[in-house]
């Protein structure tokens, strides 16, 4: 008997009946979504195609054809997403669909089948990381004895042991140069207005100092901090695309042969190099100022490495 009591107390009521079996296939889709990353991540990804179609209902979702997907993948790839991004953009609509097909919800067949989605982009063909010997030997281009090469040497410094864009490198001023818990660190501003002080690493710091102390603003806060040769007193510094030109000028002085070395290079080999020597991943992220460790990871050429490969395995 007290069995059965317990049994008619969990028995929902109408109105709580009711509600259930209004529930969309679409809200039970998300709520199964065990991992909550996952879930918000394809919260985002339904919420974009729905505005994108202007989908209001759960019903209208019978309307979507195969060319508004394609039609949506068109525009995402216009905004500059990765393949990555779409692809995963793509794989919740296609999930969605799946689960709105099993339900009846929907009929007519997925219209995400069929879509092509853009491949997963590999390390393979893309800048590589300098070789420590390279990378050396790019920081010993600049001759030491003119204030040119003082600068030079700073720049390609401040590259190779930061892993700054050439973007933040221009924007540097003199007082960016900050003390922190006892240690100079150098303050990036970043993409997006984003601040990030990194530690400057000893050889840096040191070509630095000594650029300064050679070109005299020292102690003029407001100053770039790095000049460029001419016009040092209209008050600019030295340019993005200046920074570029440097790189490739002394690559080429290094004998350095790597096509489309630039900045870029520099960053990877920076981020490779801190990671063979065990940095933690995810302060490498930040030291980058990357907002996805996605990106981060794409920077990692440690599996590309050459003298890691069998054929230096191989005797005879």
């Amino acid at each position: 008997m007290n069995d059965a009591i317990v049994l008619i107390e969990r028995r929902l009521t109408a109105a709580e009946f009711q509600s259930l079996a209004e529930v969309p296939a679409a809200a039970e889709w998300f709520a199964n979504l065990d991992n909550p990353r996952t879930r918000r991540a394809y919260q985002g990804d339904i919420a974009d195609f729905c505005a994108f179609l202007g989908l209001h209902a759960p019903d209208q979702f019978r309307a979507v054809t195969r060319a508004h997907v394609l039609a949506w993948r068109g525009q995402l790839e216009q905004r500059g997403l990765s393949g990555a991004t779409i692809r995963r953009k793509l794989a919740a609509l296609a999930s969605l669909f799946d689960y709105l097909l099993d339900r009846n919800a929907i009929t007519g067949g997925n219209p995400v089948q069929g879509v092509k989605r853009p491949r997963i982009e590999s390390n393979e063909g893309k800048t590589p990381a300098l070789g420590d010997r390279q990378a050396k030997a790019l920081l010993d281009a600049p001759a030491p004895a003119t204030l040119q090469g003082l600068r030079d040497r700073a720049v390609l410094a401040v590259l190779l042991y930061l892993g700054l864009r050439r973007e933040e490198a221009a924007r540097l001023a003199v007082q960016d140069i900050q003390e922190r818990r006892g240690i100079k660190h150098l303050r990036v501003h970043g993409k997006g207005g984003k601040l990030r002080y990194l530690p400057l690493h000893p050889v840096a710091l040191e070509r630095i100092h000594t650029y300064l102390e050679a070109a005299g603003h020292h102690q003029e806060p407001g100053r770039p901090l790095f000049l460029p040769l001419r016009g040092r007193a209209t008050g600019t510094g030295l340019s993005a695309d200046g920074i570029y030109a440097l790189v490739g000028r002394y690559a080429r002085a290094a004998g350095i042969e790597v096509d489309g070395l630039g900045v870029h290079g520099l960053r990877v080999t920076a981020a490779t190099n801190a990671l063979e020597h065990e940095a933690d991943i995810a302060k490498v992220q930040q030291w980058l100022g990357h907002a996805n460790i996605s990106t981060t990871r794409i920077y990692d050429r440690r599996e590309s490495r050459p003298e890691d490969s069998p054929t230096f395995r191989v005797r005879y």
